[in-house]
């Protein structure tokens, strides 16, 4: 005898894949139904036998994708309808809030993709999937979905459509999705506001040139701009620190991952933190002399992060101790 069941999901379960998560494991399960985005979380409406039902609930806490949080889920009885089908319905807003998921550090995967001269994402800057990319940063409201997003401006080509829309495809309903064809384009332009470049096969070894000259460069990035220079170059570190009226205050590393272990002491809980999805910044204890003391003088730690962006990782593929600060005022948050 076929039961229904309506389940209401609560947590960070918006933006990190949680519907094509339900979806395949619905179809696998056999179950119909639908899952949707609300504005207080996820809600799904899940038929079939009670022995599948009951596997589905225990494989949906037990298996759910990495970033996902699940603080409560509220299953009640619902009415038995007709059609053996599961699809993923329409957002919908309703009574509530839901958290948003933070930005996700690029995976594997994509950067597997970013290097690969025959993808057609090779050195893409924006390169994202359903397991990483920009969420809280460019979402305007919820429920979560691309036109809610500042990629609503960006329409998909059809070969983003086709992943975007292919239930096996790790890209299947990531809201940020998007290419070299139909995405947005970093540009270089100097203090005056003239452009120096914006070809993408140029830009980013053109950038490193810069910094490594000991020129001061404006990155923009998730949640707003990182004002950089190399870590290795003393007089640039300077002039950084004259500029914000910025003494003494350590500043803040990025640094290539092959690098690390030669500027801080990592132990296994440091390095499972730092490769985490969260990739946040970290105080680990200095060694090694290839940053210059001027980056945090007097001070036996360095604030320490590792690439987050897929910008960041082509920039400290080409050059691997960046100074990362903010453009705040001195004493400002």
């Amino acid at each position: 005898m076929p039961e229904r069941k309506r389940i209401k999901i609560k947590g960070i379960v918006q933006g990190v894949g949680f519907r094509p998560f339900v979806f395949r494991l619905a179809k696998e399960l056999a179950l119909s139904g639908f899952v949707r985005n609300t504005t207080a979380g996820v809600d799904i409406e899940i038929q079939g036998s009670r022995k599948r039902i009951n596997l589905f609930l225990r494989r949906l806490e037990r298996e759910k994708p990495r970033p996902a949080i699940i603080e409560s889920i509220k299953v009640v009885e619902s009415t038995l309808r007709s059609g053996g089908d599961f699809v993923i319905k329409e957002s919908k807003k309703t009574a509530g809030f839901t958290q948003i998921s933070p930005d996700i550090a690029t995976c594997e995967d994509c950067l597997r993709e970013m290097n690969s001269p025959r993808d057609r994402r090779y050195g893409f800057p924006f390169i994202n999937c359903t397991n990483c990319g920009p969420r809280y940063s460019i979402i305007y409201t919820t429920p979560y979905d691309r036109k809610r997003t500042t990629m609503r401006k960006f329409k998909m080509c059809p070969d983003c459509t086709a992943e975007f829309n292919d239930v096996y495809d790790r890209r299947f309903h990531a809201q940020p999705d998007c290419c070299p064809i139909c995405g947005p384009r970093y540009s270089l332009y100097s203090i005056k506001g003239k452009l120096i470049d914006d070809n993408a096969d140029t830009l980013i070894k053109k950038t490193a040139r810069l910094l490594r000259e000991g020129r001061i460069v404006a990155i923009k990035g998730l949640g707003g701009f990182h004002i950089a220079c190399d870590a290795t170059n003393q007089r640039a570190v300077r002039r950084l620190r004259r500029l914000k009226n910025r003494p003494t205050k350590p500043f803040a590393l990025m640094v290539r991952k092959s690098c690390l272990s030669g500027i801080v002491e990592l132990g296994a809980a440091e390095r499972e933190l730092i490769n985490s999805p969260v990739a946040p910044i970290m105080l680990l204890k200095k060694r090694g002399k290839h940053v210059c003391e001027d980056v945090a003088p007097n001070n036996p730690y360095f604030g320490v992060m590792v690439p987050y962006t897929p910008l960041h990782h082509l920039l400290l593929d080409e050059i691997p101790y960046l100074v990362m600060t903010s453009a705040n005022i001195q004493d400002e948050p």
